[in-house]
C-alpha cells in the first residue's frame, strides 16, 4: 500500500526545495518497507528534508506500479529480517531493467549481508539505527552516480566490447554480459581507460562513491574489488573462455589490456 505520497506527483515537473542562496531539484525516492510505522516515519522525514518519497509496504505493491519507478532517482529498500526480501527485489528490478541506484535499510548490520547487496549492485548499505539524517545524506550522494567517463546516452564501443550507459547493459560480440550495476561500472571505468592501470581505491571509489568506507582493515576494500573483478572475469568467459582484456596490475589494481 502507498503513502499519503501520490504517484501522480512523480510525473510532475520536478519541483525545487529551497535551499540557503537558492534552490535545488527535489530527490525523487521510492522506498520499500513492510513496516508501516517506520515507513511513514521515512516518507515524513525525508519529505521534510526536501526529499519527493513514494512508499510500498511490499515487493508486489511497488512492481504492480511498476511505472513509478520512470522518473525516481533512487530506491531504498528493507533487506528484511528474514528470507533476504529485499535482495530478491534487487533481482526483479534489475532483470526488468529496472537500474535506478538501490540502498539498503536494515535492523542487523551484518558484514556478510553488505557484502551480498553490494555485489548484487547496491550502492549503500545502512543501518536504520543510524537515523534519517544519515540516510538522506548518502541519498544526496547516491543520486549524484553515474557510470564514470561515458556519455550515458551514447553506446561505448571498444573491439568486441559494447556498453550502453543509459541502461547499464554491457554486451561482448553482441551478447549481453548480464552484469549488475555495480560490474557495469568496473567495466566502464576500466574500458574507459584502456591501457592505463585503474587503482584498487578507484575501481571502489566508481562502484560506490569517493571516499566510501567497507570491508575490514584500513585496505580492506581491496577483497571487494578482488571477488568483483572475478565475478566479471567469469561472465566475460562464459561468452569468451579465450578472454584476457582485465588483467591485474601487482599489487596496484587492473587494467584493461589493449589488443
Amino acid at each position: 500500500m502507498r503513502s499519503a505520497v501520490k504517484v501522480d506527483e512523480l510525473f510532475a515537473e520536478k519541483p525545487a526545495f529551497s535551499v540557503r542562496g537558492g534552490s535545488v531539484p527535489q530527490i525523487r525516492v521510492v522506498a520499500v518497507d513492510s513496516d508501516d510505522f517506520y515507513r511513514d516515519m521515512l516518507s515524513n522525514e525525508l519529505s521534510e528534508q526536501g526529499f519527493a518519497v513514494t512508499t510500498y509496504s511490499d515487493a508486489r505493491s511497488v512492481l504492480l506500479d511498476f511505472e513509478s519507478l520512470s522518473t525516481a532517482d533512487l530506491m531504498v529498500l528493507d533487506w528484511g529480517a528474514t528470507c533476504n526480501s529485499g535482495l530478491e527485489l534487487l533481482r526483479q528490478l534489475r532483470r526488468l531493467g529496472v537500474n535506478l541506484p538501490i540502498v539498503f535499510l536494515t535492523r542487523r548490520l551484518l558484514a556478510s549481508n553488505e557484502n551480498l547487496a553490494l555485489e548484487h549492485g547496491a550502492i549503500d548499505f545502512i543501518d536504520k539505527s543510524r537515523g534519517v539524517s544519515i540516510l538522506a545524506h548518502r541519498l544526496r550522494i547516491g543520486a549524484r552516480m553515474k557510470a564514470p567517463s561515458l556519455q550515458r546516452d551514447k553506446a561505448f564501443q571498444l573491439g568486441k566490447l559494447t556498453l550502453k550507459p543509459h541502461v547499464s547493459r554491457a554486451y561482448w560480440g553482441g551478447n549481453d554480459l548480464n552484469l549488475t550495476v555495480g560490474e557495469f561500472k568496473i567495466v566502464s571505468v576500466l574500458a574507459g581507460n584502456i591501457g592505463h592501470h585503474v587503482t584498487y581505491r578507484e575501481i571502489y571509489d566508481a562502484l560506490h562513491y569517493h571516499g566510501f568506507i567497507a570491508g575490514g582493515g584500513e585496505n580492506g576494500y581491496r577483497t571487494n574489488v578482488r571477488s568483483a573483478i572475478k565475478r566479471i572475469r567469469r561472465k566475460f568467459q562464459a561468452l569468451d573462455p579465450a578472454f584476457d582484456r582485465i588483467q591485474n596490475f601487482t599489487a596496484f589494481g587492473y587494467i584493461w589490456a589493449q589488443d
